[in-house]
């Protein structure tokens, strides 16, 4: 390990860094208190709203015995006085010996973490990078199915502006997964992601229609049409219910099939769905902790 790696893209970890926290996941899944962090302050710093990643990470950092300090609301912060992301960065990486993030802007994380003096998670970027809940939901894959390797995956939704399918797509082109993308045109999956699945050779199909192919996946990815995306709001209006997953539409999936959600859920998911063994969405929530565990003491050195 490079001293003061960051983890800003899953580009950051090779597949065996990426093989690593799988196992490290695990191991603090068995016993998630490790308080191999005491005496570390780790600053969460959310200048977009979050429920999930930032206490995720919040309560990670805590089973390792580490100190929070930052903020969940950037209207609260000297920010509003017009200071620039430079200059909080710079000041803040001077109380922490980490810092966690997520940003609005597309490439915040990335120049955070070229101009602090100490490691940076993104906790999301825009519509850019989600890296941290990439791994988990390859820990989520590898523990529902025994396997990443040749992984058929159904991605259903806002493949254009959807980090988490963004970073998932980029870190499962490791394993030859096989690729569905379900969704409506005007939210297919940016040219440049499938351009690199294709100088892989790794193959991919595309469709409007989300039952084609469903009875081939391992995992079914739903994702929530983003309204914080979309500039215009009668594109949103549009598209905002193009797909929702219906309990009787399962019956011809393979038993072994997942259904995961980077959440929140709005309603692209009938609540008729979660009682479905299936359905695995809370589950994965679960293994956000123990996966940033793992990315935290990965990127400490102490594991």
């Amino acid at each position: 390990m490079k001293e003061k790696q960051s983890l800003v893209s899953i580009h950051d970890f090779t597949k065996e860094d990426i093989l690593r926290i799988m196992e490290l996941a695990a191991d603090f899944e068995a016993n998630p208190d490790q308080r191999l962090l005491y005496g570390k302050v780790v600053a969460s710093l959310f200048f977009e709203p979050s429920t999930r990643t930032r206490l995720s990470f919040e309560s990670a950092i805590n089973r390792l015995g580490a100190r929070v300090i930052g903020f969940s609301d950037m209207n609260n912060t000297s920010v509003t006085k017009g200071e620039t992301l430079h200059d909080t960065i710079r000041v803040i990486s001077n109380y922490c010996d980490m810092i966690v993030m997520r940003h609005p802007v597309e490439g915040a994380a990335r120049y955070a973490s070229e101009v602090s003096r100490v490691p940076v998670v993104n906790a999301g970027d825009g519509a850019n990078q989600h890296p941290s809940q990439t791994l988990l939901d390859l820990y989520s894959i590898l523990k529902t199915q025994g396997r990443l390797d040749n992984i058929n995956i159904m991605m259903v939704g806002d493949l254009k502006y959807g980090r988490t399918v963004h970073s998932l797509l980029e870190a499962l082109s490791h394993f030859k997964a096989e690729f569905t993308f379900v969704s409506p045109p005007e939210l297919q999956m940016p040219t440049e992601y499938k351009m690199q699945l294709y100088e892989r050779g790794i193959s991919y199909y595309e469709t409007s229609d989300m039952m084609e192919r469903m009875e081939m996946a391992d995992i079914i990815y739903m994702t929530r049409v983003q309204r914080e995306r979309f500039s215009d709001i009668m594109e949103y209006e549009r598209v905002k219910n193009a797909y929702i997953l219906h309990n009787d539409m399962l019956a011809s999936t393979k038993p072994n099939m997942k259904i995961l959600h980077p959440l929140p859920r709005v309603n692209e998911i009938a609540t008729d769905v979660d009682d479905n063994p299936k359905a695995y969405w809370f589950q994965q929530t679960e293994n956000g902790v123990y996966t940033r565990m793992a990315i935290m003491a990965y990127l400490f050195g102490v594991k």
